[in-house]
């Protein structure tokens, strides 16, 4: 590597470990690029992050210890402007073959401080079913929910009643098909409903 020309540092969470491997090497094969830490469970990503400070984490939501959600939340509390990259799991060959491209353009993209979701995922977005969308109060909402807080603290911030609120979040559930609050926010994760 050319001297003065600083590589992307990034760190993979990923609780398997083949996975971790392969997503290493196409990250490690790229100019610019180094792997600097490698974790399988929640806890030792926080830790990591912590010790290593990476420019980006690759973050699997699936974790053995806790969700991959909770430790973005303990990341993020220790650094507001941590940039990570949430994996999603890749089916069928296509997808595999297209998955080195996906990787490297949305570190890339991250990087430079813009956002990135693949097309297949804003295709999925554009042709959800009508009743899905959820209103600007409802998003508000949610990413509360993100940041972890509780329907009395969400009432709080936003002034208004509780009960008001059991009742967005009970649409939030209904909308998003899920069937409790760490699903809801995992769903919106995935949709882009909430941000980092």
């Amino acid at each position: 590597m050319d001297a003065g020309t600083e590589a992307i540092r990034i760190l993979i969470v990923d609780d398997h470990p083949i996975m971790r491997v392969g997503i290493a090497a196409i990250i490690n094969a790229q100019p610019r690029m180094q792997v600097v830490g490698q974790a399988g469970t929640a806890g030792d990503a926080v830790r990591m992050f912590e010790s290593l400070q990476p420019d980006l984490t690759l973050m699997d939501l699936r974790l053995p210890d806790r969700s991959g959600v909770e430790a973005i939340r303990a990341i993020h509390a220790m650094s507001p402007e941590a940039k990570i990259i949430v994996l999603t799991t890749y089916e069928g060959d296509e997808d595999i073959h297209q998955a080195h491209d996906v990787l490297v353009k949305a570190l890339q993209r991250v990087h430079a401080g813009q956002r990135y979701l693949p097309q297949v995922i804003t295709e999925a977005l554009s042709s959800r079913i009508p009743g899905s969308h959820l209103s600007q109060r409802e998003q508000e909402v949610l990413q509360l929910m993100f940041a972890g807080r509780s329907n009395r603290e969400i009432a709080e911030d936003l002034l208004i009643k509780e009960a008001t609120v059991k009742s967005h979040v009970s649409v939030i559930l209904m909308r998003l098909d899920v069937s409790d609050r760490t699903q809801a926010v995992v769903e919106g994760l995935k949709r882009g409903l909430v941000h980092l």
